[in-house]
């Protein structure tokens, strides 16, 4: 018998005085999300009006950048998230009003807006979409955001004023790789695409998988295993994540069958060559993979210590930092201070650019706050342009992303350095800002106790 069904009538009454401050707290947190999504729309459409005074598209870009880096320092988020949410909420205040304003009064969720715009979003009259968006609305105050998708695609089916074959087209142009990190030193690939070739990759990934292991996943006494990883991203590590696969596979090999496929996708992704795409002398297929990583030393020697890094981005286990010390060809050697743990200097047993080094182990991601593209994927900018007597000096570097070199360059943003690596940011509405190095993963002494 349930625990539950030997609840008191205080309990009973406890539980649902909480659930109905719950419901309430939530209607309150959806309409201060829609009056959020209210003020990015008008920060979207002031943008967009200063850059009608402009000349033409790319000054329109760079006035919406700039409007998105001074919300985003103030908020202290990524000016990429801002700019995103800008145009999405644009999208939703003008193109959806109504689907705004039931948020707004708690009806519906984040979730069913998102699900109600992105099913309508080629939806092009405005009375077709309005019509789409009542109907949809009267079926979310009743679902989950999960259950109205399909229900919205349907009903978005019968005004669309385009093919599907047409809107696909467009939906091609936004295919894309990207990474998300995790905790325990794990991470996530999302592969962004036309849906015929997603699943058979999968289709493919799983078919190797069985004839590796007809039996994989059998351990769990169920088929489950084969649909699951769909949802849960957590898999151990196999043979091909920590260096490639082995020609041959154990009878008894313990491995699921999500496990199976994802060291199989590392081991194509990582030994493969693209033989769709190759250049005519096999450049691409000559390229292979390249991470940074930042292990102390006294951490390497198997003492207690910092873990290991994949440089600014998420810790790693010491099994896979040692194997990618004892492969490594060179490694550039970072000293820091013992007691502060600053970065004094770089070198390597085989140089050169020492400067370049340098800079990067000390930034390490672009230094505009909030941006965490790597310092390797960034412009070294001289702060005082160098035309203007600007020095090539440590003090006078930081790594910048093209987006903020640019953003740097041509917009009224402005920055300087105060020394010790700090650099201070200056907005259009004269907000300043600091920006630090990131503390180098390193080991630091402290005086003994008398």
């Amino acid at each position: 018998m349930n625990k539950l069904s030997m609840a008191t009538r205080e309990d009973i009454a406890n539980l649902d005085a909480i659930v109905s401050s719950l419901q309430a707290v939530e209607k309150t947190l959806q309409g201060v999300l829609a009056a959020r999504d209210g003020l990015l729309a008008l920060a979207n459409r002031l943008a967009m009006s200063i850059a009608e005074r402009g000349d033409g598209l790319d000054d329109s870009d760079l006035t919406l950048r700039t409007v998105a880096a001074e919300l985003a320092t103030a908020l202290r988020v990524s000016d990429r998230t801002v700019q995103r949410r800008m145009v999405a909420a644009e999208v939703l205040v003008e193109r959806f009003p109504q689907v705004w304003q039931a948020q707004g009064a708690g009806l519906i969720t984040t979730g069913h807006a998102r699900v109600i715009v992105d099913a309508g979003a080629h939806i092009d009259d405005d009375d077709a979409r309005a019509a789409y968006a009542a109907r949809v609305l009267q079926v979310a105050q009743d679902e989950s955001p999960n259950r109205l998708r399909v229900i919205a695609e349907r009903i978005a089916q019968q005004y669309q004023s385009r093919t599907l074959d047409e809107r696909h087209q467009d939906a091609r142009s936004h295919r894309g790789v990207w990474v998300t990190d995790g905790p325990d030193a794990m991470s996530e690939l999302h592969v962004y695409g036309p849906s015929v070739l997603i699943h058979g990759a999968h289709d493919r990934f799983t078919q190797m998988a069985k004839a590796l292991a007809p039996r994989a996943g059998s351990a769990s006494g169920s088929d489950a295993t084969e649909d699951a990883d769909a949802v849960d991203p957590s898999v151990s590590e196999g043979s091909a994540a920590s260096g490639g696969g082995s020609a041959s596979v154990p009878a008894a090999d313990p491995r699921t069958l999500a496990q199976l496929r994802f060291d199989l996708a590392m081991d194509l992704l990582l030994t493969g060559a693209p033989a769709g795409h190759d250049t005519a002398d096999r450049l691409l297929a000559s390229i292979s993979a390249q991470v940074a990583v930042t292990v102390p030393v006294t951490t390497l020697m198997g003492s207690d210590g910092p873990a290991a890094e994949l440089s600014g981005r998420t810790p790693i286990d010491l099994a896979t930092a040692k194997t990618l010390a004892g492969a490594a060809s060179g490694w550039d050697r970072i000293l820091t201070h013992p007691v502060n743990g600053g970065v004094l200097s770089v070198d390597r047993y085989r140089p050169p650019e020492a400067l370049r080094r340098h800079l990067r182990s000390r930034d390490e991601r672009c230094r505009f706050p909030g941006c965490g593209m790597p310092a390797r994927e960034s412009d070294l900018d001289h702060t005082r342009d160098a035309a203007f007597g600007g020095e090539t000096s440590e003090e006078n570097l930081a790594a910048l992303c093209r987006r903020h070199h640019v953003l740097k360059h041509q917009t009224p943003w402005h920055v300087v350095q105060l020394g010790d690596g700090l650099l201070e940011w200056t907005s259009p509405t004269g907000r300043t800002y600091v920006d630090r190095p990131p503390p180098p993963n390193t080991v630091t002494f402290t005086a003994p106790p008398f």
